[in-house]
């Protein structure tokens, strides 16, 4: 192996390239970010550049991946698994896949958007309800 520098890894979000570094830093594996500044002043431009560029030495790489990959196995937390009682099932075709929010098909009573054209301003009350994400169907 030589001292070639290579990139380990690409991030889009720097926070998170910074907590790699300190990670590596304090194993004492020399590394250094590329790109940090142009991703932080603006992050349109990150995907642009390819994101903060997690530079290193081509020896390191064996010793970082195994201190990543025991880093991962312990921040990943486990799903909670949702109680079947508390999930809302549709009414069309029996999909848990719903959630609660503004209507998209029936948004604005009729008197809202009468009210709203009369006075000239944009409609000011919501229908609420439950939106199947599977066939599209909403429900109270």
């Amino acid at each position: 192996m030589s001292d070639k520098i290579i990139v380990y890894n690409a991030f889009y979000n720097p926070i998170e390239a910074n907590i790699v570094k300190a990670k590596l830093k304090d194993a004492g594996i020399p590394c250094f970010l590329t790109d940090e500044n142009v991703a932080t002043i603006n992050p349109l431009f990150n995907q642009a550049i390819g994101g903060v560029k997690l530079n290193v030495f081509e020896k390191d790489v064996a010793q970082i991946s195994a201190l990543l990959a025991d880093d991962l196995e312990l921040e990943v937390p486990e799903m909670d698994v949702e109680k079947e009682a508390d999930k809302v099932t549709c009414e069309n075709c029996g999909s848990t896949n719903v959630s609660y929010g503004l209507a998209t098909k029936n948004k604005h009573s009729w008197w809202v958007a009468v009210l709203s054209i009369l006075m000239a301003i944009y409609p000011f009350k919501a229908n609420k309800c439950y939106h199947c994400y599977k066939c599209g169907h909403e429900f109270n």
